[in-house]
């Protein structure tokens, strides 16, 4: 299980990490690794943190307690890089495993540390269409209308077919090591896009809106609200 950490507070408009901020009482990270620290299909959380960071997540770890244990690396500039240090950690720890030499494939998980809302559901089918096709994510129909600017104004676009990507995005170790080392340091939005550029198919497998990514302050209310309303599906 990797988890990018390593971002900056500037879209949300702090001096500090927003994975920092308090959502009902703990740090924001720290509910994000709930939603998986107790599964028994998670043997290891790897977060990716920027150095200025690194002791702060050091001293909130020591204080909580996790089934599935927490390590840290170092992230780099860009997502990435934070994946791909990452992914260097997870490697060794499935070569030192003796899962590693089981009949039950190895997969790597890579899930946004600001998303703390995934349902356990949407982790059961996603965990199990990666395990069955080697490559899957969650994923939300696009609801809304669809704009795009044209030379002289917009127009709409079909949002048939078309959805949001979220998080987890899971991969057997194979197909994901072999996406990052072509990636070469080309562009990419999420991890299944460099997946994609290997001709492996990747399956979507529709997950609930309400997953969302906390990037902005007036997020974190929505995300309170949501847990107030369904907290059974989040403990």
């Amino acid at each position: 299980m990797i988890m990018p950490a390593a971002g900056s507070g500037q879209r949300f408009g702090s001096q500090s990490n927003k994975l920092f901020a308090i959502l009902d009482g703990k740090q924001l990270w720290q509910h994000t690794v709930d939603r998986f620290h107790n599964r028994g299909d998670v043997r290891q959380i790897v977060l990716a943190v920027s150095e200025e960071d690194e002791s702060t997540f050091r001293e909130q770890i020591a204080a909580i307690s996790s089934a599935a244990p927490i390590h840290l690396v170092r992230g780099g500039a860009t997502r990435s890089e934070s994946v791909g240090a990452a992914l260097d950690a997870v490697k060794k720890f499935a070569a030192e495993s003796a899962v590693a030499n089981s009949s039950t494939p190895t997969l790597v998980a890579i899930h946004d540390a600001a998303r703390p809302l995934v349902r356990q559901s949407d982790l059961d089918r996603v965990f199990a269409k990666a395990a069955e096709t080697g490559a899957a994510i969650l994923a939300a129909p696009v609801s809304g209308t669809l704009k795009r600017t044209t030379g002289n104004g917009s127009e709409t676009v079909d949002r048939r077919n078309t959805f949001v990507a979220l998080t987890p995005q899971v991969f057997a170790i194979d197909v994901i090591c072999q996406a990052y080392a072509r990636d070469r340091g080309r562009m990419a939005t999420d991890d299944a896009q460099l997946v994609e550029r290997t001709s492996h198919p990747v399956q979507l497998v529709p997950g609930s809106a309400d997953n969302l990514k906390i990037t902005f302050p007036e997020d974190l209310r929505i995300a309170e609200a949501i847990l107030n309303e369904c907290r059974s599906e989040f403990v």
